[in-house]
């Protein structure tokens, strides 16, 4: 692992998940409570024995890069370990980065001052759980120019993916990015083999690429759609390489949490009784900035049913540190660092991010509301989508309601007051 340096894409714009990323990049929008998208990634790389990363941010990255400086600068920059931000520069373009390859051959100067042997290319912005080392292993026991990390997508999804033909031996004939429809996989009628958006390539090689992408015209300066089908019409060897989970569940897990829909889902999933992403594994921990809050806190006791009754309680639910829950009710939910639920508000099947305030009687059901949003006493959200569309909420397809960073509380024009 010390002879390949990983460079995380970062600086996607993520507008499918506004208003999340009105003030944000998509990978340090939270997630689980306690996380970012991209504590998933770093993890990975350092359970996987990667300790040589660049992170590559552009658009809205302040958040990511306080995030990075204050929870992943554990490591020995005497040993040669670090996680470094690399914002764009403009060293050799005077643009902002026009694809992910430009991305990195805009970087370039960096990636040749690392030295290394194999260059390890991610994105930020999924979550799962992956040993990297199996591929970088297989890429040079194969003698790849290239490797593609590679899952299974159902068929009416492949719009969204780059896709791939594989041979029996995993050389890969072909590559279409984001094609309408697609050949399924042989011995799997429903999916089509979709990258991931992760790649091993020699380093040398890489670069040689990157300057011929460079200097063409009429390219998106873009891996799937340009240097990666370059390389298999030009017979470099492309292989492919089968995801490997390490989440230890019965179905591998990989979601690309690009939706409104498909975060609120992710997020929903994690208070199941059995999560399908298991984040207690001690064996492959996810790491993260941890703030130094107090324990969560519950009281009152009343008797009665909920949102009558001065009772502090949440079931099934996420409750960070930092919450707490004074006479109200929570249920299926997650509850970020700071969370506060006053006496008889509901709160069910939602997520609330850091420091967001429910006012008493609240009612709120089927919500994302970002950090530092205040509700005032006796709001309704998530009951009503038409109402709340009017207030102007993001409203997905789903149904879930979505409230923005800082929503000021006169936004929340509550009708008449629930009867106690």
């Amino acid at each position: 692992m010390r002879g390949v340096v990983t460079v995380i894409l970062a600086g996607g714009r993520g507008t499918r998940l506004e208003p999340l990323t009105r003030d944000r990049a998509k990978p340090a929008v939270p997630f689980g409570g306690l996380y970012r998208i991209i504590d998933f990634t770093l993890s990975n790389c350092i359970n996987s024995g990667l300790r040589r990363v660049l992170v590559l941010t552009q658009f809205k990255s302040r958040s990511l890069d306080r995030h990075i400086r204050h929870g992943w600068s554990f490591l020995s920059s005497e040993l040669g370990e670090s996680v470094e931000v690399l914002p764009p520069q403009q060293r050799i373009d005077e643009t902002w980065y026009k694809g992910t390859a430009d991305a990195i051959y805009q970087n370039i100067y960096s990636l040749e001052r690392e030295n290394a042997e194999h260059v390890l290319i991610l994105a930020g912005d999924h979550i799962y759980k992956m040993d990297y080392g199996h591929m970088i292993r297989a890429h040079i026991d194969r003698k790849a120019d290239v490797t593609i990390g590679c899952i299974p997508v159902p068929l009416d999804e492949v719009r969204h993916f780059g896709i791939m033909q594989a041979a029996a031996d995993d050389r890969v004939v072909n590559f279409l990015e984001k094609p309408k429809t697609a050949d399924s996989m042989p011995g799997d009628s429903h999916h089509a083999l979709g990258s991931m958006g992760i790649y091993v390539f020699k380093t040398r090689l890489l670069f040689e690429l990157l300057c011929q992408d460079a200097a063409k015209t009429g390219t998106s300066h873009d891996f799937g759609k340009n240097i990666i089908p370059y390389m298999i019409e030009a017979g470099h060897k492309v292989i492919a390489h089968r995801f490997l989970d390490q989440n230890r569940k019965a179905v591998p897990y990989w979601r690309d949490v690009g939706t409104l829909d498909a975060y609120y889902q992710a997020n929903m999933d994690l208070v199941a009784v059995e999560p399908v992403l298991n984040m207690y594994d001690a064996t492959w921990p996810i790491r993260t900035v941890q703030p130094q809050l107090p324990p969560p806190k519950f009281v009152f006791t009343g008797e009665g049913p909920a949102g009558h009754a001065r009772r502090g309680e949440a079931l099934d639910s996420i409750v960070c540190a930092g919450s707490i829950v004074s006479g109200g009710h929570v249920r299926r939910s997650i509850l970020s660092p700071r969370v506060r639920v006053n006496s008889y508000a509901v709160v069910e099947d939602s997520i609330l991010l850091d420091g967001v305030d429910v006012g008493r009687y609240c009612r709120v059901r089927k919500a994302i509301i970002d950090k530092d949003v205040k509700l005032p006493p006796y709001t309704v959200l998530g009951y009503d989508t038409e109402f709340d569309r009017r207030r102007g909420f993001t409203v997905t397809d789903a149904g879930v309601v979505v409230v923005s960073k800082a929503e000021p509380p006169e936004t929340f024009q509550a009708p008449n007051p629930l009867p106690n």
